[in-house]
C-alpha cells in the first residue's frame, strides 16, 4: 500500500493546505496578527485607556507609531487591545453557533419527516426575524453587556449551520452502512454519535472557518451603530466608527484599525476557502 493511500483525509487536507503558498502566507499572517494582539499590549508603555489631554490627537510618530486620538490615547495599543475583543467575539460567537447548529441539524435530519418539518419551520421563522431588531430587544432587556454580543450573533448564525448539517445528515442516513447499523439494532443516539457526527465534521469546519470573519463583520457593524462594544472598551468596529467620524481631521484614526481589520478578514477568508477546497471532495474532483 502506498503512503498516499494510507493517509487519512485530514492528513491529505493538511498537505493540500501547506502546498498552497497563498494559504501558507495567510496562515502566517493570521498567526502574526493573533500573537501581536495577544502579546503586543503587554509590551506597550501605554494602557489602552490612558489619556493625555494635553497631547490630544497627534499623527504617527516615534513615540506613538499609529498616532493618538482626541483624548490622547495611543492608537497602536488600542488597536491591538481591540483586536483581542474582535477576535474573541468572532471565535466565541462561532463556537455558540456551531454547537447549537450542529446539534439541531443532526437531530432534525435524523429524527424523521414530521419532526424534521417542524424543526425546520422554526428555523424558517427565525430566519425571517430581523437580526438588528433581535439585538435591540436583547440590549433593552439585559443592557449593553459584552457577553450579549457573541450570544446574539451566535443565536442567529446557528441557523445556517443547522441547515448545512441537516443536509449532510439527509444524504448520509440513506447510505448502506447506516442502514446496516439500524438493521443490527443500533439506536438513534448511537447512529447520531457514531456515524453522523464524525462524517459532518468536514463541512462543519469549513463553514465555521468562513463564519468567523462574517461574525467579526457583524460585531463591527453593531459597534459602528452603537449597539456593540461600549466605551471605554474598544473593538476594531468601535475604532473604525470613531475614525470615520473624524476622518477629515484625523485620517490616521481610520487607517490604522481598518488595515488590521481588513488584513485579519483577508487571512481568515483565504484560509476558509482553502479548507473548503481541501476538505470538500467535490471541490477536489472539480
Amino acid at each position: 500500500m502506498s503512503q498516499a493511500s494510507s493517509q487519512s483525509p485530514w492528513q491529505k487536507a493538511w498537505q493540500s493546505l501547506v502546498r498552497n503558498p497563498l494559504t501558507v502566507a495567510a496562515m502566517v499572517l493570521l498567526v502574526a496578527l493573533v500573537l501581536l494582539c495577544c502579546v503586543g499590549p503587554n509590551f506597550s508603555p501605554y494602557g489602552p485607556n490612558d489619556q493625555d489631554l494635553e497631547l490630544r490627537a497627534t499623527s504617527p510618530s516615534l513615540a506613538h507609531w499609529l498616532g493618538t486620538d482626541p483624548l490622547g490615547r495611543d492608537l497602536a495599543t488600542r488597536i491591538l487591545h481591540g483586536g483581542r475583543i474582535s477576535m474573541l467575539v468572532g471565535l466565541l460567537a462561532t463556537a455558540v453557533a456551531s454547537i447549537i447548529g450542529v446539534g439541531y441539524g443532526l437531530i432534525a435530519g435524523l429524527a424523521g419527516k414530521r419532526m424534521d418539518a417542524v424543526m425546520m419551520r422554526v428555523v424558517d421563522v427565525l430566519y425571517a426575524f430581523p437580526f438588528i431588531t433581535f439585538v435591540i430587544i436583547l440590549v433593552v432587556i439585559f443592557g449593553r453587556e459584552f457577553w450579549l454580543i457573541f450570544i446574539a450573533i451566535g443565536a442567529v448564525e446557528w441557523l445556517t449551520m443547522a441547515r448545512v448539517v441537516r443536509g449532510q445528515v439527509l444524504t448520509l442516513k440513506g447510505l448502506e452502512y447506516v442502514q446496516a447499523a439500524r438493521a443490527c439494532g443500533a439506536g438513534f443516539w448511537h447512529i447520531l454519535g457514531k456515524h453522523m457526527l464524525p462524517n459532518v465534521m468536514g463541512p462543519v469546519i469549513i463553514y465555521a472557518s468562513l463564519t468567523v470573519p462574517g461574525v467579526m463583520m457583524l460585531e463591527a457593524t453593531l459597534s459602528f451603530l452603537g449597539l456593540g462594544i461600549q466605551p471605554p472598551d474598544a473593538s476594531w468596529g468601535v475604532l473604525i466608527s470613531e475614525g470615520a467620524a473624524s476622518m477629515a481631521a484625523y485620517p490616521w484614526m481610520l487607517i490604522g484599525p481598518s488595515v488590521f481589520f481588513s488584513a485579519t478578514l483577508l487571512a481568515l477568508n483565504l484560509i476558509g476557502d482553502a479548507l473548503r477546497d481541501a476538505l470538500d471532495p467535490k471541490s477536489v474532483r472539480e
